[in-house]
């Protein structure tokens, strides 16, 4: 499934570079045309992050994102400073498909892993920001990319095994934003070795080729943002690609 993604602050549809604020570009586009269309060429679903709430938990976009939500075009995940259940309750009602938590996973785990049990898999998506060193050990980045911590992917998947952990939204941040190519390498490894969950690959997916590899492999889904953003591949040809492998 090819899944466009956008990030909002201010109401404004935005890319950060490596996830660094200072480092923005701003797209003059209006947001629901993107979502009409995109839901008349066949896509199911909608990647939104609240660059706000994640910076700042007190400057949510909740009211924007519940207007976009009342358009009723097209499902929506929606990340982005999610830490509470209230967060998650709140953004469920509003009717967002799926929320994704981000830091929170690694940091009160057994609290997310009681969020699973009780929201279903269905509901959650875990977003698992990864640093690939040169020995190839996948370590977890938190707080905006700020902090690698020592936990490595592949723990953190066990971890949630038992909950029957669904979807995953794995980014080498190395790849963000730079239109590089994806990390083949790493989605493959985890697509053999934790075959039971669908993968959502982000970060520097720019062609047509990388949108096959990464189906080949295994990959459930791909997150899609700068490159559609900036005209380099096309949501009618991504589409068309995923569907003929």
């Amino acid at each position: 499934m090819i899944i466009p993604a956008f990030d909002i602050i201010n109401h404004q549809v935005v890319r950060l570079y490596q996830g660094n604020y200072c480092k923005k570009t701003c797209y003059d586009i209006d947001l629901y045309n993107y979502l009409n269309e995109y839901h008349k060429k066949g896509v199911k679903i909608i990647h939104l992050v609240d660059l706000d709430g994640a910076q700042n938990s007190s400057k949510r976009q909740l009211q924007f994102f519940k207007d976009i939500i009342s358009y009723k075009i097209i499902s929506l995940q929606i990340g982005g400073g999610i830490r509470t259940e209230e967060d998650i309750n709140t953004l469920l009602m509003l009717g967002a498909k799926r929320v994704v938590i981000g830091s929170v996973a690694i940091e009160k785990k057994n609290i997310v892993k009681k969020w699973l049990n009780t929201y279903g898999a269905d509901s959650i998506v875990l977003a698992l920001d990864v640093h690939v060193n040169k020995d190839n050990h996948k370590k977890i980045a938190i707080n905006g990319w700020q902090k690698t911590t020592d936990i490595s992917l592949e723990e953190i998947l066990n971890f949630f095994s038992d909950t029957g952990l669904k979807h995953v939204l794995c980014t080498d941040i190395s790849r963000d934003g730079t239109l590089s190519g994806p990390n083949i390498k790493l989605y493959q490894e985890i697509c053999q070795n934790f075959n039971n969950i669908h993968f959502q690959a982000s970060g520097g997916i720019s062609t047509y080729h990388d949108i096959s590899l990464l189906k080949n492999i295994g990959v459930k889904s791909i997150i899609i943002g700068r490159s559609l953003l900036e005209g380099q591949i096309t949501i009618q040809e991504a589409l068309k690609c995923w569907q003929n492998g």
